[in-house]
């Protein structure tokens, strides 16, 4: 993730400033001009926050009044753009609540698609979401996904993840997975990348938790598929892919196989955290038909709390004749990095073929 300081910093709030001080010349604006000294110990959303509300404490209590000094910012220069836009959008969304009526609430949606393509308003959509999901869904399939422009079209998508990064989680999208499903069903054949990569992490999402309606939706995808499908598919099941799920291996062509994995070996019994330990295995087909293998690894990590962790890491696909073997060799890290934090003790490497387990090697893990 990037530092906050390079998305939403000083130079973030002295841009907000300025675009809105010409916007409303007659508003002192004295809580957005105090928002540089303060942003620095926040992270990134505290920061988007910060100037959210003061947008909403400098500026018109009334939602027509609010949104006409938005547009007139946005009218007012190209430079309206970027970063900015984050507390911008969620400003809006949370004076369309305030206002409580349909008409705010339609507009504002309209008003985050206008401004998506200067960042995403997939941030601020999700006030809109928790407001009154069944209403912003009907929008969102209705004037959304049909929508010329590439940036609206994700924007159906991206906003009503689950699990979107970064951004405020929605209840009833937790509750009711299935209700996106129309919208991605209307964008999985999008004629842009943008657009499906955001389709299938959306799907990726609801496998956390909702196994069947991702496989059921996927194999409903590929017996009408483009030829973007399959690729958006694979995407969309990894995580399943990752937990062995029989339903999405099969999707894939993975199905059970008859192999033989031996020679499973470490090439030591322990090493130092920042070093990398390497393992090596033979996958043979003992079968009498060719085998789709996918072939993966977990790395069990020690926690603090003695107990261990797995993450599962891609190694191979491969079709195996019958007779025919594949050798494994890999080289797996444990130098030190921002996102984990390693504990020395027993760690393990286990090898899956096909989400089936073939064999774990434990070796140690030791202080740098």
């Amino acid at each position: 993730m990037p530092f906050a300081d390079e998305l939403i910093g000083t130079h973030t709030a002295l841009a907000l400033i300025h675009a809105i001080e010409v916007a409303a010349p007659d508003r002192p604006l004295t809580a957005l001009r105090a928002t540089p000294s303060l942003l620095a110990p926040l992270a990134l959303r505290e920061r988007s926050d910060l100037l959210r509300d003061a947008l909403l404490t400098d500026l018109d209590t009334t939602y027509p009044a609010f949104v006409a000094v938005i547009q007139r910012a946005a009218a007012g220069s190209a430079h309206f753009a970027g970063w900015l836009i984050w507390p911008v959008t969620s400003a809006v969304a949370a004076r369309a609540v305030e206002d409580g009526s349909d008409a705010a609430f339609d507009d504002a949606l309209a008003l985050l698609a206008q401004l998506t393509s200067r960042l995403s308003s997939e941030f601020a959509v999700r006030t809109l979401l928790r407001h009154d999901l069944p209403r912003a869904l009907a929008v969102i399939l209705r004037d959304w996904v049909g929508s010329d422009d590439v940036d609206i079209r994700r924007l159906a998508s991206e906003g009503t993840r689950a699990y979107l990064p970064w951004a405020t989680r929605v209840p009833g999208l937790l509750q009711d997975p299935a209700a996106t499903v129309p919208i991605l069903d209307a964008l999985y054949r999008d004629n842009s990348e943008y657009v499906r990569r955001s389709v299938a992490n959306h799907l990726n999402d609801l496998s956390r938790d909702h196994a069947t309606l991702v496989v059921k939706t996927a194999a409903a995808w590929l017996e009408n598929a483009d030829e973007n499908t399959p690729r958006l598919v694979g995407r969309a099941l990894r995580t399943l892919v990752k937990r062995g799920d029989a339903g999405a291996l099969g999707l894939l062509g993975f199905h059970p196989a008859h192999v033989d994995v031996t020679a499973f070996t470490l090439d030591r019994p322990s090493i130092r955290i920042g070093e990398a330990i390497m393992f090596a295995a033979v996958v043979a087909n003992v079968g009498d038909e060719p085998a789709r293998l996918s072939i993966d690894y977990v790395v069990h990590h020690r926690k603090a709390n003695g107990l261990t962790t797995g993450k599962t890491f891609k190694l191979a696909v491969r079709m195996l004749e019958p007779g025919e073997h594949f050798d494994v060799t890999k080289t797996h890290s444990f130098r030190v990095i921002t996102t984990r934090t390693y504990y020395p003790g027993v760690h393990a490497i286990e090898l899956l073929v096909n989400g089936i387990s073939a064999g774990l090697r434990e070796f140690e893990l030791t202080p740098a």
